[in-house]
Protein backbone atom coordinates (compact mmCIF):
# COMPACT_ATOMS: atom_id res chain seq x y z
CA UNK A 1 0.00 0.00 0.00
CA UNK A 2 0.98 3.61 -0.19
CA UNK A 3 2.82 5.46 2.49
CA UNK A 4 -0.29 6.61 4.32
CA UNK A 5 -3.00 4.33 2.86
CA UNK A 6 -5.50 6.97 1.69
CA UNK A 7 -6.52 8.86 -1.44
CA UNK A 8 -3.59 10.65 -2.98
CA UNK A 9 -0.98 8.03 -2.13
CA UNK A 10 0.07 5.54 -4.74
CA UNK A 11 -0.67 1.97 -3.84
CA UNK A 12 0.60 -1.13 -5.58
CA UNK A 13 0.51 -1.33 -9.40
CA UNK A 14 -0.49 2.32 -9.75
CA UNK A 15 -3.81 1.90 -7.95
CA UNK A 16 -5.04 4.28 -5.31
CA UNK A 17 -7.15 3.54 -2.28
CA UNK A 18 -10.69 4.72 -2.93
CA UNK A 19 -11.48 5.45 0.70
CA UNK A 20 -9.90 8.16 2.79
CA UNK A 21 -9.24 7.89 6.49
CA UNK A 22 -12.31 10.07 7.04
CA UNK A 23 -14.69 7.89 5.00
CA UNK A 24 -17.43 6.67 7.36
CA UNK A 25 -17.09 2.96 8.05
CA UNK A 26 -13.58 2.73 6.61
CA UNK A 27 -11.43 0.22 8.48
CA UNK A 28 -7.90 1.58 8.50
CA UNK A 29 -6.04 -1.48 9.77
CA UNK A 30 -5.61 -4.03 6.96
CA UNK A 31 -5.78 -7.00 9.34
CA UNK A 32 -9.07 -5.80 10.84
CA UNK A 33 -10.41 -5.05 7.37
CA UNK A 34 -9.53 -8.62 6.38
CA UNK A 35 -11.39 -9.96 9.41
CA UNK A 36 -14.40 -7.80 8.49
CA UNK A 37 -14.36 -9.16 4.91
CA UNK A 38 -14.16 -12.72 6.26
CA UNK A 39 -17.23 -11.98 8.40
CA UNK A 40 -18.99 -10.67 5.27
CA UNK A 41 -18.11 -13.89 3.43
CA UNK A 42 -19.42 -15.99 6.32
CA UNK A 43 -22.68 -14.03 6.23
CA UNK A 44 -23.10 -14.25 2.44
CA UNK A 45 -22.23 -17.96 2.31
CA UNK A 46 -24.61 -18.85 5.15
CA UNK A 47 -27.41 -16.85 3.52
CA UNK A 48 -26.91 -19.00 0.42
CA UNK A 49 -27.27 -22.22 2.38
CA UNK A 50 -23.65 -23.29 2.72
CA UNK A 51 -22.33 -25.02 5.83
CA UNK A 52 -19.29 -22.88 6.67
CA UNK A 53 -16.36 -23.92 8.83
CA UNK A 54 -13.37 -21.86 9.97
CA UNK A 55 -10.03 -23.57 10.56
CA UNK A 56 -8.45 -23.02 13.95
CA UNK A 57 -5.49 -20.63 13.91
CA UNK A 58 -3.82 -18.78 11.08
CA UNK A 59 -1.56 -21.48 9.64
CA UNK A 60 -3.90 -22.73 6.87
CA UNK A 61 -3.55 -21.34 3.35
CA UNK A 62 -7.35 -20.94 3.24
CA UNK A 63 -9.80 -19.01 5.39
CA UNK A 64 -12.92 -21.20 5.25
CA UNK A 65 -14.05 -24.71 4.45
CA UNK A 66 -17.47 -25.18 2.87
CA UNK A 67 -19.14 -28.55 3.36
CA UNK A 68 -21.11 -29.61 0.28
CA UNK A 69 -22.66 -33.05 0.67
CA UNK A 70 -19.59 -34.41 2.44
CA UNK A 71 -17.17 -32.74 0.03
CA UNK A 72 -15.06 -29.94 1.41
CA UNK A 73 -14.12 -26.78 -0.48
CA UNK A 74 -11.21 -24.67 0.73
CA UNK A 75 -11.88 -20.97 0.20
CA UNK A 76 -9.39 -18.14 0.51
CA UNK A 77 -10.98 -14.71 1.03
CA UNK A 78 -9.30 -11.55 -0.29
CA UNK A 79 -10.47 -7.96 -0.70
CA UNK A 80 -9.51 -4.70 -2.32
CA UNK A 81 -10.16 -0.99 -2.03
CA UNK A 82 -7.45 -0.07 -4.56
CA UNK A 83 -8.88 1.55 -7.67
CA UNK A 84 -6.94 2.51 -10.79
CA UNK A 85 -7.66 5.51 -13.00
CA UNK A 86 -9.26 3.24 -15.61
CA UNK A 87 -11.88 2.17 -13.02
CA UNK A 88 -10.46 -1.27 -12.38
CA UNK A 89 -9.70 -2.60 -8.92
CA UNK A 90 -6.48 -4.41 -8.07
CA UNK A 91 -6.59 -7.52 -5.88
CA UNK A 92 -3.37 -9.24 -4.88
CA UNK A 93 -3.47 -13.04 -4.56
CA UNK A 94 -0.25 -13.65 -2.76
CA UNK A 95 0.98 -13.54 0.79
CA UNK A 96 4.38 -13.31 2.39
CA UNK A 97 4.59 -17.07 1.70
CA UNK A 98 4.17 -16.52 -2.04
CA UNK A 99 1.45 -17.44 -4.50
CA UNK A 100 -1.23 -20.02 -3.76
CA UNK A 101 -1.45 -23.36 -5.53
CA UNK A 102 -4.37 -25.57 -6.54
CA UNK A 103 -3.21 -28.06 -3.92
CA UNK A 104 -3.85 -25.47 -1.18
CA UNK A 105 -7.06 -23.70 -2.21
CA UNK A 106 -10.14 -24.68 -4.26
CA UNK A 107 -11.72 -21.22 -4.65
CA UNK A 108 -10.93 -17.58 -4.06
CA UNK A 109 -13.63 -15.21 -2.87
CA UNK A 110 -12.51 -11.70 -3.84
CA UNK A 111 -14.50 -8.77 -2.46
CA UNK A 112 -14.36 -5.31 -4.03
CA UNK A 113 -15.30 -3.28 -0.96
CA UNK A 114 -16.34 0.04 -2.57
CA UNK A 115 -18.62 -1.76 -5.06
CA UNK A 116 -19.88 -4.41 -2.60
CA UNK A 117 -19.21 -7.09 -5.21
CA UNK A 118 -17.93 -10.64 -4.73
CA UNK A 119 -15.96 -12.59 -7.32
CA UNK A 120 -15.97 -16.37 -6.78
CA UNK A 121 -13.00 -17.66 -8.76
CA UNK A 122 -11.85 -21.29 -9.06
CA UNK A 123 -8.24 -21.88 -8.11
CA UNK A 124 -7.68 -23.42 -11.55
CA UNK A 125 -8.17 -19.89 -12.93
CA UNK A 126 -6.68 -17.83 -10.11
CA UNK A 127 -3.46 -19.79 -9.68
CA UNK A 128 -2.54 -19.23 -13.34
CA UNK A 129 -2.24 -15.49 -12.72
CA UNK A 130 1.19 -14.27 -11.72
CA UNK A 131 0.57 -10.81 -10.46
CA UNK A 132 -2.55 -8.99 -9.34
CA UNK A 133 -6.13 -9.58 -10.43
CA UNK A 134 -7.73 -6.68 -12.31
CA UNK A 135 -11.47 -6.50 -11.62
CA UNK A 136 -14.05 -4.17 -13.20
CA UNK A 137 -17.25 -4.52 -11.15
CA UNK A 138 -20.37 -2.95 -12.64
CA UNK A 139 -18.59 -1.83 -15.81
CA UNK A 140 -21.13 -1.35 -18.61
CA UNK A 141 -18.75 -0.21 -21.36
CA UNK A 142 -17.47 -3.68 -22.22
CA UNK A 143 -17.04 -7.21 -20.95
CA UNK A 144 -13.95 -8.05 -18.94
CA UNK A 145 -12.04 -11.27 -18.43
CA UNK A 146 -13.32 -12.09 -14.93
CA UNK A 147 -16.90 -10.77 -15.26
CA UNK A 148 -18.27 -14.33 -15.37
CA UNK A 149 -17.09 -14.81 -11.78
CA UNK A 150 -18.92 -11.76 -10.41
CA UNK A 151 -21.38 -12.98 -7.75
CA UNK A 152 -20.84 -16.53 -9.07
CA UNK A 153 -21.85 -18.27 -5.82
CA UNK A 154 -23.37 -21.16 -7.79
CA UNK A 155 -19.87 -22.26 -8.80
CA UNK A 156 -19.45 -23.41 -5.21
CA UNK A 157 -22.54 -25.63 -5.59
CA UNK A 158 -21.55 -27.36 -8.83
CA UNK A 159 -17.85 -27.85 -8.11
CA UNK A 160 -16.79 -31.46 -8.42
CA UNK A 161 -13.72 -32.45 -6.43
CA UNK A 162 -11.00 -34.42 -8.11
CA UNK A 163 -11.05 -38.08 -7.09
CA UNK A 164 -8.56 -38.68 -4.34
CA UNK A 165 -5.66 -40.86 -5.25
CA UNK A 166 -5.52 -44.00 -3.12
CA UNK A 167 -2.92 -43.79 -0.43
CA UNK A 168 -0.90 -46.86 0.28
CA UNK A 169 0.02 -47.51 3.84
CA UNK A 170 3.10 -49.63 4.27
CA UNK A 171 2.70 -51.93 7.22
CA UNK A 172 5.72 -53.26 8.95
CA UNK A 173 5.72 -56.99 9.67
CA UNK A 174 7.47 -56.30 12.93
CA UNK A 175 6.25 -53.67 15.27
CA UNK A 176 7.94 -52.27 18.32
CA UNK A 177 5.97 -52.47 21.53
Amino acid sequence: MGSKGFIGTTSFFGAKNTFSRTTPGFIKNHRRRGEWVEARFLDFACERGFQVNKPWGESSRYDFVLDRNGHFLRVQVKSTICRRKDGSYVCNLRTNRGYYSMKEVDFFALYVIPKKTWYIIPSSVATRVTGPFWLWPHCTKRKHKYDIYSEAWDLLRVWKPKPASPHRVKHSSTSAV
